[in-house]
This record gives C-alpha cells, structure tokens and sequence, in this order.
C-alpha cells in the first residue's frame, strides 16, 4: 500500500524571480508561473494591499 502524499505550499528554488512567491503557488495549483505572476501585477493596479500579502507570504511560507 501507498502512502497519499500531501501537497505542501513552499516557495520555488527553481522558478523565481524575487522569492519564489508566485513560482511556490503555481506548482501548488498546478498552473504556470508567468500566469500567477500576470495575475499579481494586474491585482497590484486595482487598490488594496497586494505588495504586503506577497511580503507577508515571502516570510510566511517555507522555502523547499
């Protein structure tokens, strides 16, 4: 019997560009990268505080 391996969020080492934010959430969902990226500059023209969420999970989520 196999064990169900669980998916963990981690920051990417491979596809980053600043701290692997946005690189960590695209594999964890299973999309591209330069998607989750031109969806975080595009949230970042609306107002609220996008640039903080992605300095608080830079901090927050584990680096693999």
């Amino acid at each position: 019997m196999t064990t169900p391996t669980t998916k963990r969020l981690t920051r990417s080492s491979q596809d980053k560009w600043i701290a692997g934010v946005c690189g960590g959430l695209a594999e964890y969902f299973g999309i591209s990268a330069g998607l989750v990226r031109f969806l975080f500059v595009l949230s970042c023209l609306l107002p609220g505080p996008q640039f903080v969420l992605y300095l608080i999970l830079w901090v927050v989520i584990p680096k693999r």
